[in-house]
């Protein structure tokens, strides 16, 4: 174990780099290894099923976003909290916020399993398919089993994030690394060697997920944590649920919205498919396309959210101890490495865009190989700036300006991307729906760009001449 019970006072001490570092790439490879969760699904779903499976997953991702988002409302509202109080050294309330989390994240859990199973074809019935979309009964038979697995990825997700804000973040990396590692290895087994298709690929998850939650819950509950999760002395607090809920209200709003863009993708794809792409299954085939962009894209922003993770601590610790220059380089040094990721991320897919879809359909059909090479290199158009973005709006909510990363979560999702979609898709067809990303990410870096500006010369100016400023409470 290579932290020292006193970690979490080294992130007001160690150099600002050195800390970006240590935390960065262990988060880094957490989320990466986390993504591989839903992108080895897919890669052997569709190698191994056919490439309308590949849809039939994409039906299901709101759904699965709006598990993500809740927890990250309980999990990084609670790690916001956690090392903001450590920076305070008000401990108490730290380890109260932990025993919070536990127990908002198992009852989330237990509740959307339970709506899940009990309203399965209600819920099938929203995800967007159009009436005999052969995708619809991959999408069935592939929730009907993930279902069961919520409150294993509920804890397990939401519980790394507090563990990572105690100054541990190589326990969340091995926490990510051990599942996503049994998830590789359960996949092909059960999809080629048993043949269970996509429920194969369900249940490879769902066993991967309890195996994460397993140890990141051993570790809370040792003697090794700066702070340990106390079961039998929990009592419940409305006031602790409200600040955690504050803490991690962006990140939840941004995930819950981006489940309702997901949701109108699929509508979208389903309606101008067809047309679009000359072929009766037309609306399949775009879903499954969008699927497979998806998942490269996800591939790339995994290591920016990785960044923002790692330097949570870090800028939350210093603001709350009130060490401002810290929290200014731990930003800008946060941006510059997002940025050189998101470039090479660019890069890679503009290139090679036909190479990065056959990793997902080897033998995909002329139709999907026409759309998806096409829509990659259109919809990463602005995937240069997107760290910065990402960055941006989480700095919001360290220095407790939640309104305003709210909004800039709100911003691109919402404000601009759902109608650019109803929009351009009502005007140009299925290329329209594909033209919306772009023209919204550029959208929003304009107004994430100009508040951004303001909030740091705030700071600066504090830093400058030591003035008195009210930390978030």
């Amino acid at each position: 174990m290579s932290e020292a019970p006193d970690a979490a006072s080294r992130l007001g001490t160690e150099p600002v780099s050195k800390l970006l570092l240590r935390f960065s790439i262990p988060a880094i490879t957490g989320m990466l290894v986390n993504a591989l969760y839903n992108v080895v699904d897919r890669i052997f779903v569709g190698q191994g099923v056919n490439e309308i499976a590949l849809g039939g997953l994409s039906l299901v991702l709101p759904l699965m976003t709006i598990s993500l988002a809740f927890a990250m409302l309980f999990g990084i509202g609670a790690a916001n909290m956690i090392s903001m109080r450590l920076g305070q050294k008000r401990k108490q309330e730290a380890e109260n916020a932990l025993d919070h989390c536990f127990f908002l994240l198992l009852g989330i859990g237990l509740v959307m399993t339970v709506v899940g199973l009990v309203f399965l074809e209600p819920l099938l019935s929203l995800l967007g398919a159009q009436e005999g979309s052969e995708a619809l009964n991959y999408a069935r038979d592939y929730l009907r089993v993930i279902l069961y697995g919520t409150v294993f990825s509920q804890i397990g997700f939401g519980f790394s994030h507090c563990t990572r804000a105690q100054g541990f973040p190589t326990i969340t990396m091995i926490s990510m690394i051990m599942g996503a590692g049994l998830n590789i290895v359960l996949d092909p087994i059960f999809i080629f060697v048993l043949h269970w298709g996509v429920e194969g690929a369900a249940w490879a998850t769902i066993i991967s997920q309890a195996v994460s939650m397993i140890w990141i819950l051993s570790f809370s509950l040792g003697k090794k944590a700066v702070i340990r999760f106390r079961p039998r002395t929990f009592k419940p607090s409305f006031a602790i649920v409200s600040q955690i809920m504050a803490f991690g209200s962006a990140q939840f709003l941004f995930q819950f919205v981006m489940s309702g863009v997901q949701l109108l993708y699929n509508v979208s794809m389903g309606w101008y498919g067809a047309a679009a792409l000359g072929v009766a299954n037309g609306g399949d085939i775009a879903l499954s396309g969008m699927n497979i962009n998806g998942s490269i894209l996800m591939l790339i922003l995994m290591p920016i959210f990785g960044i923002n993770q790692g330097a949570q601590p870090i800028l939350g610790y210093n603001y709350g101890a009130r060490q401002f220059n810290r929290v200014l380089r731990a930003y800008l040094g946060a941006i510059a490495a997002a940025t050189a990721i998101c470039i090479i991320g660019f890069t890679i897919a503009e290139l090679f865009p036909v190479q990065l879809v056959r990793i997902f359909a080897p033998q995909g059909s002329p139709a999907l190989m026409r759309f998806a090479p096409r829509a990659m290199r259109i919809m990463m158009i602005m995937l240069p700036v997107a760290g910065f973005q990402i960055v941006s709006t989480n700095f919001f909510v360290v220095t407790g300006r939640h309104k305003t990363s709210i909004f800039l979560s709100l911003l691109r999702q919402c404000l601009a991307l759902l109608p650019c979609i109803l929009i351009f898709g009502r005007l140009w067809g299925l290329w329209g729906v594909v033209f919306a990303a772009p023209v919204a990410d550029a959208f929003a870096l304009f107004i994430t760009g100009a508040m951004i500006f303001f909030e740091l010369r705030k700071l600066r100016n504090t830093a400058a001449d030591g003035a008195p400023q009210t930390a978030a409470a």
